[in-house]
């Protein structure tokens, strides 16, 4: 079977999520963010799994594009967890990195399939 990074990589990162959140709630207590992150940090890869399942190269796309909203949000919140010094740098630059590369490769499939519709 064909190796699918962008279905491995969203579910990694999704269980890099996860943590993250169990953490925020032991050690912070946080419970308002740490929903929110983890809400859209494991969309990404449930999208990315039905988009893989769609009935059409337009639904396929549709699917893609809620990943890729998805993964900007997830972005979004990781920027401010690290602003409100929730989580630290090391913590943060290693999600971050992994939510652009995310981004990066949705950006590129969505474009490519778009163009091929």
């Amino acid at each position: 079977m064909k190796e699918n990074i962008i279905k491995e990589k969203s579910y990694s990162f999704a269980v890099r999520i996860v943590k993250l959140n169990k953490y925020l709630i032991k050690e912070h207590k946080e419970y308002v963010l740490s929903k929110q992150i983890l809400k859209s940090g494991t969309s990404v890869g449930a999208n990315i799994e039905e988009a893989n399942s769609g009935q059409s190269k337009k639904d396929f796309i549709a699917k893609l594009s809620i990943s890729l909203k998805e993964a900007k949000e997830t972005h979004y919140w990781l920027r401010l967890l690290f602003d409100c010094e929730y989580i630290d740098k090391a913590i943060f630059d290693s999600l971050l990195f992994d939510c652009n590369e995310i981004i990066i490769i949705l950006t590129k499939i969505l474009k490519s399939s778009k163009e091929n519709l």
